[in-house]
């Protein structure tokens, strides 16, 4: 076996050893960090700044030990989909989708496509994919549907992988991270950092309550990677 043969499967081990161990097992989730919520696709869902947040996703995943992406992956044939924005945010009949949007991040578009600079797919240990069926638009990455009856797969995944801290950025504050935070929260033992810097949203006042109630709930709100580290410390 070759050195650097070697030195990989070495580290294989180490990353198996770090899991079962009793030291921490940080996890680090990418909550929809998509063009279609970016200025990238004014037409979609833009959120101002967007676009700004792929480095402090990469620096808190430096941070952990295992990665988590999660998409909205929508349908043209959506049953929630209205033509004009001004059309948006009504209520619908729908059962898991309770609010109509304009059309985003659907699959094969570039709006669906994750921010310049974040790992491709076999870069993450763990996927989730949102709203793919035509009747559900979920928010939080821990359910198909708002009832929160149907699992993503991703709570028992952290339990399985002994997960102790969690670490969450994404798109948007107020909507789909705030949500993913409040059913980590109570799905599990572990702890949710949210790192600001790596979070945008929609509106100031719907940001601030976003953050007033996932602080609530339990979440710690740091500003940036940078804290988060020295927070861990001396467990990173």
């Amino acid at each position: 076996m070759g050195i650097v043969a070697r030195a990989a499967a070495a580290f294989a081990i180490m990353r198996l050893c770090s899991q079962y161990s009793g030291s921490q097992m940080i996890v680090s989730i990418d909550v929809d960090a998509q063009k279609t919520f970016t200025p990238l696709c004014p037409q979609e869902l833009p959120v101002a700044g967007g676009d700004e947040i792929v480095a402090e996703l990469n620096a808190q995943a430096v941070l952990a030990d295992l990665r988590v992406m999660t998409k909205d992956a929508h349908s043209p044939a959506a049953k929630w989909l209205v033509d004009n924005p001004v059309d948006m945010l009504q209520a619908t009949a729908l059962k898991n989708a309770d609010l109509t949007w304009v059309s985003h991040a659907m699959v094969g578009s570039r709006g669906y496509e994750l921010l310049d600079g974040l790992p491709d797919i076999a870069g993450y240990d763990y996927c989730v994919w949102k709203g793919v069926d035509p009747e559900l638009h979920p928010y939080g990455a821990c359910y198909h549907d708002i009832e929160q009856h149907l699992s993503t797969g991703l709570l028992e995944w952290l339990t399985a992988k002994q997960a102790s801290v969690v670490l969450v950025g994404g798109l948007a504050t107020d909507y789909c991270v705030k949500h993913t935070v409040l059913q980590l929260l109570a799905g599990g033992n572990w702890q949710v950092v949210v790192n600001a810097a790596a979070c945008r949203g929609i509106a100031p006042e719907t940001i601030e309550s976003a953050w007033k109630e996932m602080r609530q709930a339990g979440a710690v709100v740091l500003e940036n990677a940078g804290e988060i580290q020295n927070y861990l410390k001396p467990n990173v």
